[in-house]
């Protein structure tokens, strides 16, 4: 494993269109980058446009040393939505199997150590007692465990994780930060978009965005009370930190406020 990811005077947004713009960073082996801001901001765009899916609308993004389209690195993509559940009926292991499909090929057999990389990415989420079972009869959050699962069993280089505790609960978010320090032992690189601050507190560097750069450098420098204002809206203090009062959340802001929403204190739901 070599290489970084390397954003310089990037853009990234749809139809030549920015809707972020000016980004300069670089994230390296064993490190963490967690893309902050509301709903609409441009933290999906970024991360589609980091795997490939669109192109760039300017400057230069380096992926593990090729520039986009070039070559092949090891890419793990968990996107926000799931549909191999309601598409076919497959069981919670298949799913996670399919992380070894980019190493195997869709017709290759899977080795016994493919097996096991299977069964321990399973264990992290503690998902092996839902193996069989079909995955379109789990709850939101047992499917999002299957499929953070999926995406660790990949083994690749760099992780893209898409909201990756929506749903979960406060044990289950625990395990997936604990996931999370394994890969970064492992030398991955990953880079999660979140509205969680408590999330990307654990990071080691942070993006703050909200259609634009707002902050970014390491948690204590970008996630100030200042900046989550002007990136959320309003903020309020708490025991642990910040805590941030999103009025956008679950509407695109370009089309007017929906009701309030917490971030950073609030836990998930992990339940049938």
């Amino acid at each position: 494993m070599s290489g970084a990811l390397d954003l310089r005077a990037a853009a990234v947004g749809y139809g030549g269109r920015a809707v972020v713009a000016g980004i300069d960073l670089t994230v390296r082996q064993g490190q963490w980058l967690a893309v902050v801001g509301t709903n609409g901001s441009g933290k999906s765009t970024l991360l589609r446009t980091i795997a490939g899916l669109i192109p760039p609308v300017a400057g230069a993004v380096q992926v593990l040393g090729a520039s986009l389209g070039r070559g092949a690195p090891s890419v793990s993509y968990l996107s926000q939505s799931h549909e191999q559940g309601f598409l076919l009926p497959i069981r919670a292991r298949d799913v996670v199997r399919m992380g070894r499909w980019p190493t195997r090929g869709l017709v290759g057999r899977l080795r016994p150590g493919d097996e096991v990389l299977v069964d321990a990415a399973m264990d992290a989420m503690g998902v092996r007692d839902l193996a069989g079972m079909p995955l379109g009869t789990l709850s939101g959050g047992q499917c999002q465990r299957v499929h953070l699962a999926q995406a660790a069993c990949r083994q690749a280089d760099l992780l893209l994780l898409d909201e990756p505790t929506s749903g979960l609960d406060a044990a289950s978010r625990e395990r997936y930060l604990a996931l999370m320090d394994a890969e970064r032992a492992r030398g991955a690189i990953i880079v999660s978009a979140t509205h969680d601050v408590r999330e990307a507190q654990r990071a080691d560097l942070v993006l703050l965005v909200a259609e634009r750069v707002v902050a970014c450098g390491p948690p204590g420098d970008a996630l100030t009370a200042g900046a989550l204002a002007e990136a959320f809206g309003v903020v309020i203090p708490g025991p642990d930190g910040p805590l941030v009062v999103d009025p956008h959340h679950g509407h695109d802001h370009r089309h007017g406020p929906g009701p309030a929403h917490v971030h950073g204190r609030a836990p998930g739901h992990d339940h049938p």
